[in-house]
């Protein structure tokens, strides 16, 4: 399974205006731990399903976007409900970790 890609060109379809809530991982091919967290996000999209949808935007090539999200350090993973921002998180983490905070802000 390979996660989408949103761009600041599809953002807004994708992501804000989802009838399904978003977790947007922005990474960059030079960092090393957005490259780690990249597999448990895979397998996390695949567990969850049927509750959420996991994509991914890459940080240089869509500057516009992480710059309104004010994303300022990668990995940073938003977690969007409706177009509405619910939760942030900055940096990796394990797969349970990122799995119990989902499950706690979508309760």
């Amino acid at each position: 399974m390979e996660l989408d890609n949103v761009t600041d060109a599809n953002f807004e379809t994708e992501v804000a205006n989802s009838t399904k809530p978003v977790l947007l991982d922005a990474w960059a091919t030079w960092c090393q731990p957005c490259l780690a967290l990249s597999p448990i996000l895979v397998e996390l999209a695949d567990d969850l399903k049927d509750k959420i949808d996991i994509k991914k935007i890459n940080a240089d090539e869509n500057p516009i976007t992480v710059g309104n999200l004010g994303i300022r350090g990668l990995p940073t993973m938003v977690l969007y409900k409706s177009g509405k921002i619910l939760g942030t998180k900055v940096g990796a983490a394990s797969k349970k970790h990122i799995s119990d905070w989902i499950e706690t802000i979508l309760e």
